[in-house]
């Protein structure tokens, strides 16, 4: 049975129209061209226009046809999505809600899973889950792979049909299947709780004279977020302040503008934190540091990790490149390029992979990631108790050191007054701990685990501000040694 075919006309006119204004740019950019290159450009407009033709019969054959009726709106909509997510996994088509979901979640708060993810070989890849989000407290790591959602698999599934089954109402729960280690893993389920996702994009701590900022991702409330942990921890710390260490781990990136401020806020003004270059010359475009260094030069360690990826990358590349921290951690994402959200009037907006990113000196980290400098895995960290072994001292009759009671007296006073601070704050802490309810007894177990990483990254600042101080300090004299006389045999 024949079907009307008007209002199917009508899209396609609009198709139509839409394309020949990109032809007529395009001959517009050849004016100064040879007449072969219009020549060329006049047959690729005309194999475009073949081209939607074929779309034409095969969108027509499957309204007229397909077992079940199938709107128009989400017939034009999934060729659309499947033209750009057929490029790369990070170009798509965003409908009215996945555009207004998206701008709510870069201004910090939006409902879900807390997860940032891709789609790698047809199936949904954590890049990483967010802190204090049910992803992160059900244990997903990145380069987890999901492949099924309440059953159903992500196979049958486009990138952002995947993101809206993942989100829903506050209070209901969504079983993922995962496996780690690769698509040969061990499939299990995880049943996670969706919330609604308050994310604080900077938090700091105090680690006795080191601050420590974590940034969890890069949005509307980072830079004001770091510019005020920044300052408390210059206020809390004082003086004392011997050097920060900046955690990218797990953070998944997010706005351009965003990894382009924090990185001038440790680099001097006028160094170039990140270029692009795109399909056209003219478009290239190097972005630099203002503001100057907020640090004023104290040393600095950028913890990084498989999660971090795109904006972090940004920032710790541009540090890396500029010798402006040390780089500790684990291999990042290596995700270099750059995605432009060009709203579309009254039907959404398109998310389109337009250029390449590049550090200072020149590298891109597409599909490669950046290298730290220090590379240390994650680890668990056993104390082994040694037995106390025979010294000097211990001899019977062993000599006295006549050179060290007073300097040890000296030493003694100074390393008391240096860690009053230290155990005010761990006393501080503890009073803290016993007065938590067990309601959050857990989380705070989770807290307070033992972080390798970080521990390094703290004994690696202190260790240089130690280095910086013996070498700039002058030596202790010593008392002059006694002449001894003798006679040469």
């Amino acid at each position: 049975m024949s079907r009307p075919v008007s209002r199917f006309w009508a899209i396609l006119g609009l198709v139509v129209l839409f394309a020949l204004p990109i032809g007529a740019s395009l001959q517009a950019k050849s004016v100064d061209r040879s007449d072969a290159a219009e020549t060329k450009t006049d047959a690729s407009s005309s194999d475009t226009y073949k081209q939607l033709t074929l779309f034409a019969d095969v969108l027509e054959r499957t309204r007229a046809d397909y077992v079940d009726e199938v709107s128009d709106d989400k017939l034009i909509e999934n060729a659309i999505n499947g033209m750009l997510s057929s490029l790369d996994p990070h170009s798509g088509f965003l409908n009215k809600k996945s555009f207004e979901d998206m701008q709510t979640q870069t201004r910090g708060e939006f409902g879900g899973l807390g997860i940032e993810i891709t789609m790698e070989d047809n199936l949904v890849k954590v890049i990483s889950p967010i802190d204090d989000t049910p992803a992160a407290k059900a244990g997903l790591q990145p380069n987890d792979l999901i492949t099924h959602i309440d059953s159903k698999p992500v196979t049958e599934m486009t990138l952002n049909e995947s993101v809206d089954k993942m989100r829903g109402a506050p209070g209901t729960k969504v079983v993922l299947t995962v496996r780690r280690g690769g698509i040969s893993g061990q499939p299990f389920d995880v049943t996670l709780t969706r919330a609604v996702i308050h994310v604080q994009s900077v938090k700091w701590d105090q680690k006795d004279n080191v601050a420590y900022i974590r940034i969890r991702t890069f949005n509307e409330q980072t830079q004001p977020g770091l510019d005020k942990a920044m300052a408390e921890a210059e206020q809390k710390i004082g003086p004392k302040l011997v050097g920060y260490v900046l955690d990218l781990r797990n953070n998944p990136g997010g706005l351009l503008d965003q990894a382009i401020s924090v990185s001038g806020t440790f680099l001097e003004p006028g160094l170039d934190v990140v270029s692009t270059r795109g399909r056209h010359k003219e478009e290239d475009l190097v972005y630099v540091a203002k503001g100057g260094d907020k640090t004023k030069g104290k040393p600095m360690v950028v913890l990084i990790n498989g999660g971090s990826a795109s904006a972090s990358e940004i920032v710790a590349g541009a540090l890396q490149d500029h010798h402006r921290a040390i780089l500790l951690g684990t291999k990042s994402f290596g995700k270099g390029s750059v995605q432009t959200i060009i709203p579309i009037a009254g039907a959404g907006a398109m998310r389109l992979t337009t250029a390449r990113y590049y550090t200072p000196s020149g590298r891109s980290i597409q599909a490669k990631g950046i290298e730290p400098d220090i590379e240390v895995q994650p680890a668990k960290l056993e104390e082994i108790a040694a037995g106390h072994g025979l010294r000097e001292a211990d001899l019977r009759g062993a000599l006295a050191n006549d050179t060290s009671k007073k300097a040890d007296k000296e030493k003694e006073a100074k390393k008391d007054d240096e860690d009053t601070d230290a155990a005010d704050h761990k006393k501080d802490a503890k009073v803290k701990d016993k007065t938590k309810g067990k309601d959050q007894g857990d989380d705070e177990k989770k807290e307070d685990a033992y972080d390798y990483q970080l521990e390094r990254a703290l004994d690696l600042i202190r260790g240089i501000h130690l280095f910086e101080r013996k070498t700039s300090s002058e030596p202790e004299a010593a008392e002059p040694s006694p002449k001894t006389t003798g006679t040469k045999k």
